[in-house]
């Protein structure tokens, strides 16, 4: 059990109401549950205050609260973040080495490790401390792993590559896969051997069904804190910076360079080769195309600051309406 008391210690805030409540969960506001406790994001919404039945809402402002009991937090969608890592359900994976798992015996496996059933386990790789690799992962050799890595069912990485330490990746994700790269000779393509390899740094995040390539000759490169979602495509020879966040169906081709603290949203793409500077936005569904520099909101295809990318699309708008005045204005004319 936890309570209120306990929680507000643990996301920096402040009791309003009964500090002794006990919450044994999380629910959603529009349907919320006794002994839980809720969120409220947007002041807008505040009328969802008196219909919820959670014990417990944490917002920003105590005026919101009424007579509820809650916590006051300056920022309330971090502070959930952080409760609902108490409540998040536990690793249902067997402690220790399972039976079905494959290890080669030249493997080197550190201290309370756990590996799941179906599991392949590479020559010369070596996995730390504290990780946890799923059923029907398949590593290959001469693979690092840090410390408190966790990788999900069905995840493949490729021989040589280095993961960090705290790294979540997540299932159907494949790291180290041939770059896609051809020279064409008489109508004829001919692959390019990819011989590098991955660098994933520490604290980075993976989600499903990523596919990261491994580089020609040097090493495609995530940086620390970087996080992926569900679908992206990182191709061979990238280096992606700190702190980045990409988004579903995101892609970065062959030897494009990103700068740290970069933002792409969904089905955004940079071109081979490209650089882009720290702190670059992109839109959804932007293009870049050519190198960027950092510290600006960009979007369209070919991708444009967005103030330049406004302009022209009013301009557009205003080509048509011009178009189809004339053309009215010709079809009475022609009366």
């Amino acid at each position: 059990m936890v309570t209120l008391r306990k929680l507000a210690s643990i996301v920096g805030g402040k009791v309003i109401g009964a500090p002794d409540q006990a919450i044994n969960g999380v629910s959603d506001i529009k349907n919320g549950a006794p002994d839980t406790i809720t969120f409220l994001f947007d002041s807008k919404h505040q009328e969802l205050i008196n219909k919820t039945s959670a014990s417990a809402i944490i917002v920003s402002d105590a005026a919101i609260l009424q007579d509820k009991s809650g916590i006051i937090v300056d920022n309330p969608r971090l502070a959930m973040t952080k409760v609902l890592k108490i409540f998040e359900p536990k690793n249902d994976i067997e402690t220790g080495m399972h039976p079905t798992a494959i290890i080669h015996k030249s493997a080197k496996i550190g201290k309370n490790v756990d590996i799941g059933a179906f599991s392949v386990i590479g020559k010369n790789t070596q996995i730390a401390d504290g990780t946890i690799i799923h059923n029907n992962v398949s590593i290959s050799n001469n693979v690092m792993i840090g410390t408190n890595v966790v990788i999900l069912p069905q995840v493949a990485i490729n021989s040589r590559v280095t993961i960090g330490n705290n790294v979540i990746i997540d299932m159907g994700t494949v790291i180290g896969s041939s770059g896609y790269g051809y020279e064409t000779e008489n109508d004829v393509h001919h692959k390019i051997p990819q011989i590098g390899s991955v660098i994933v740094e520490s604290d980075v995040d993976i989600g499903a069904n990523c596919t990261i390539d491994r580089g020609t000759i040097g090493n495609t490169v995530i940086g620390k804190g970087t996080k992926l979602d569900n679908l992206v495509h990182i191709a061979h020879n990238v280096k992606i910076g700190k702190g980045c966040l990409l988004m579903g169906q995101v892609g970065i081709a062959g030897s494009a360079e990103i700068g740290d603290y970069c933002i792409f949203a969904g089905q955004s793409a940079v071109r081979d080769g490209v650089v882009i500077g720290k702190g670059a936005i992109f839109a959804a569904k932007s293009g870049a195309t050519k190198s960027l520099p950092g510290g600006k909101i960009y979007a369209g295809m070919p991708a444009r600051e967005v103030r330049e990318k406004n302009k022209r699309d009013a301009v557009y708008s205003q080509v048509i309406s011009l178009k189809k005045r004339l053309k009215k204005l010709e079809e009475k004319l022609a009366e």
